[in-house]
């Protein structure tokens, strides 16, 4: 008999375009994952409305996000790709959770403050405060070993936990809980030094075609102590650097750190080195994505059959949710 593999459960809201921070913090180890395990990724639809009601751009941007998927290597016949508001049980169950969960539990969430107070919103909706609850309910529909997460989202997958166990000891078990599987890359340089971000407007797209990408890395900033190309530099402080640590192979990337620390190269030639080696891994998801995005019908009845896939786990949970709590004669 043959084992059941292990499932994997992960999301992203419907933003656009994917950058070179998604694709390397997640999307990539999406990929990775595809082969071992039962993998599970949605486009997050109702979270979108947590930052902003005009939903004008929603469609469009869950189709531009879903050819860069698609382009990053991302196979509907290997992976369950859906949209979350096509799932209404996520809805009911969310329902359900909020019923069970302290406010307390909310209000300690890192991200809830953080948002409140980067975005400057002086009455927070109850949407938001219960984001990490509608969350909880996104994961443990699906029962998932493991949820794919960057480290400022573990608090969410430790919260998630903490509502299986209060469910199951309120009613019966029927939720496992998840574990947090640590991307390998946490954090992803922006072309001013900080995070990589679509709000920063310091990212580089995974379908920005390769003139753009040269004229973004080329002024990209570098250790601020190089201000004359005869300065010697500092690798490890050097955004450029840590994109070189991804991307260059080991003996060139330390003839770079070399050249740097003793001022042999400059700063331009270190981003041509960078190039060389960020340019070719951007070319084969660049083209595959163009292919998607010609077909936003297929891309449409990929998301729509993955959607039925997504639903007929989900009945089965809440089948087994609604005989939990018992509500019903």
């Amino acid at each position: 008999m043959t084992k059941a593999r292990e499932r994997v459960l992960s999301g992203m809201r419907p933003t656009g375009r994917v950058h070179l921070g998604n694709h390397l913090g997640a999307l990539d180890n999406w990929v990775r994952m595809q082969d071992q395990y039962d993998c599970f990724y949605f486009v997050a639809n109702w979270h979108a409305l947590t930052d902003d009601q005009d939903t004008s751009a929603v469609p469009r941007d869950t189709l531009e996000m879903l050819a860069d998927w698609l382009g990053a290597g991302l196979d509907p016949e290997r992976s369950t790709l859906f949209i979350q508001s096509l799932v209404p049980e996520h809805a009911e169950l969310h329902l359900l959770f909020s019923m069970l969960t302290p406010v307390g539990w909310l209000e300690r969430v890192p991200t809830y403050k953080e948002r409140i107070e980067q975005q400057g919103i002086a009455s927070p909706s109850y949407g938001l405060l219960g984001y990490p609850l509608l969350q909880a309910a996104d994961i443990l529909m699906y029962k998932p070993k493991w949820v794919p997460v960057g480290v400022d989202q573990v608090p969410h997958v430790e919260l998630t936990r903490e509502v299986a166990r209060r469910f199951n000891n309120a009613f019966r078990p029927v939720f496992p809980e998840p574990d947090a599987r640590l991307t390998e890359i946490p954090k992803v340089p922006g072309t001013d030094g900080r995070k990589m971000s679509k709000s920063y407007d310091n990212a580089i797209y995974l379908s920005d075609p390769p003139d753009t990408v040269v004229r973004k890395i080329r002024p990209m900033v570098t250790d601020p102590a190089r201000k004359r190309r005869s300065d010697p530099g500092n690798p490890e402080v050097c955004p450029v650097f840590d994109l070189h640590k991804i991307f260059t192979p080991a003996p060139e990337r330390e003839q770079c750190a070399l050249g740097c620390r003793s001022a042999g190269i400059g700063c331009l030639d270190c981003k041509e080195v960078l190039l060389r080696h960020l340019a070719p891994a951007l070319d084969g998801i660049r083209d595959r994505r163009q292919t998607f995005a010609e077909k936003p019908d297929v891309i449409v009845e990929i998301l729509h059959e993955g959607s039925k896939r997504a639903q007929s786990v989900a009945r089965r949970t809440m089948e087994e949710v609604r005989a939990a709590v018992n509500l019903t004669p």
